[in-house]
């Protein structure tokens, strides 16, 4: 069977990749070694990034209720994300399982096939495509694909097979974790240190709740099994003296401060998102969300390749943009690690940042640096400032009527939004009609962002990230070859 891609993992990042490209038209079969969705729910939330590509995409909505929330932190040292504007805050309460249900659904709607109990054995890529082996149900089958993609988690069979260097550093310390019923706890977001470790507590959704437990005491293991719930209560109880073993166990597991990243993010036809790129301490409820950005910035690309106009290296600026953003979060992940489960040697350092956190500044760079609204690539297009950067959400007055740049990103086209009704402009992009939408509009009110004042026009990558605007160097069509290929 020859498919032009196949993913490997049915987590968030590989859903979300998988819709990416059936917005582009690519055939894609999703394998999962799992029969069945776990139900497990390691991420409780969204970041703003996230939050703002599912509205570009129009699933925004799927979601019944979405409640933002101000509160956060940095190592269990309080964060205040009201210090950025209502957009821009966070959302918490919202189970991975559902976020994966969700996607699933919007991407096997869009004509994604998802094969379960399908586990990846063996795989070759011979420079012209990828043949892989797999285990099924039904015995092993073969498959050969144009490009491979590891979504398949920290794990990684693709990783692994393909051969994909990881350095990183070893844990050097176990987190036990339950999600519960029936047990009345007094919330601890942030955490509660104690002299032997800390103890985390947070409601999640249905009457569950997340504990996270800490006793320094304990070394890292090599686990095969998840820990029992009872290793988990005793451990809980230890480090707050409150009795958890009455309540009902829904998922128990554990997990170190381990941190990897892969020196590279493709591999000729094989490719790399998610945790199967770069593992961490899950601090700050960056992961999900990352590895979502991650798919969110490969699906147009690798799409663009399949169908046969993106440029040679299109595929190179996944690894070259993607990367730093994953070592970033690494080093972020690592530096809250010390901070939130370090020992009373930690106190100094957490008594100064505390200090500086309360600085509106601090915590605005800090807050922005957790929702991924830090994130900018660098275009070759410089002269604006909002290249690289992702486009504001602007509400637009165009002849078909009131809409915003997020809505004109709904089917994952580039967008050349022409702010100053400039013909030239618009005629300038006729050759990439094909993948390119041109739309006039006129802000339905005076732009309050200082970025945005002056603005004339704006080419759009189907990411949301701002790849030409005007005024600035260059023109419009040396963005459009850079970025969508050169013309017929």
């Amino acid at each position: 069977m020859n498919v032009p891609v196949i993913i490997v993992g049915a987590g968030p990042a590989g859903l979300m990749l998988a819709g990416e490209l059936r917005l582009a038209g690519v055939e894609v079969i999703v394998l999962e070694r799992l029969a069945q969705p776990s139900g497990e729910s390691r991420g409780i939330g969204f970041t703003a990034r996230t939050l703002e590509s599912f509205d570009q995409r129009g699933i925004l909505s799927r979601f019944d209720e979405i409640g933002r929330t101000t509160g956060g932190h940095f190592g269990s040292i309080p964060l205040d994300y009201g210090v950025v504007d209502d957009s821009h805050r966070s959302v918490t309460g919202i189970p991975q399982s559902y976020t994966e249900r969700m996607l699933s659904d919007w991407a096997t709607g869009l004509g994604a096939q998802i094969r379960r109990g399908w586990e990846l054995t063996a795989l070759h890529d011979d420079g012209d495509g990828v043949d892989i082996e797999v285990a099924t149900p039904e015995g092993t089958r073969r498959l050969r694909t144009a490009y491979l993609v590891g979504c398949d988690g920290g794990r990684s069979a693709v990783r692994k097979l393909a051969g994909f260097e990881f350095p990183g550093t070893e844990p050097t310390m176990e987190l036990l974790l339950a999600d519960i019923r029936g047990c009345e706890l007094r919330p601890r977001m942030s955490g509660e240190r104690s002299p032997h470790g800390i103890a985390m507590v947070a409601p999640i959704a249905d009457g569950i709740t997340r504990i996270v437990a800490l006793d320094r005491g304990n070394p890292p293991r090599s686990r095969t099994q998840p820990p029992s719930y009872e290793e988990v209560a005793a451990t809980f109880e230890r480090l707050t003296g409150e009795d958890i073993r009455h309540g009902e166990p829904v998922w128990v597991s554990a997990f170190g401060d381990g941190a990897r990243q892969v020196s590279e993010y493709r591999r000729g036809r094989v490719l790399l998102a998610g945790d199967a790129a770069h593992v961490h301490l899950p601090a700050g409820g960056q992961g999900m969300n990352v590895s979502i950005q991650d798919s969110v910035n490969l699906g147009w690309k690798l799409a663009a390749v399949v169908n046969g106009w993106g440029p040679a290296d299109l595929l190179d600026s996944y690894h070259s943009e993607r990367h730093p953003v994953g070592a970033r979060m690494l080093m972020h992940t690592r530096a809250q690690g010390l901070l939130a489960l370090g020992g009373p040697e930690i106190e100094p350092l957490r008594y100064v940042l505390s200090d500086l956190i309360a600085s509106p500044d601090v915590s605005r760079r800090l807050a922005a640096a957790m929702s991924g609204l830090e994130v900018s690539y660098e275009m070759g297009a410089a002269g604006h400032p909002l290249v690289g950067l992702r486009m504001p959400k602007v509400d637009l007055v165009t002849p078909a009527g009131l809409t915003s740049s997020t809505e004109l990103l709904h089917e994952g086209r580039g967008l050349l939004l022409d702010l100053g009704d400039d013909p030239a402009v618009r005629k300038s992009a006729d050759g990439w009609r094909d993948r390119v939408d041109v739309v006039v509009g006129k802000p339905q009110q005076p732009f309050d962002d200082a970025v945005l004042n002056g603005t004339a026009s704006v080419l759009i990558r189907p990411d949301g990230y701002v790849a030409w605007a005007a005024p600035g160097s260059g023109t419009v069509q040396e963005a459009l070859v850079r970025w969508f290929g050169e013309t017929n």
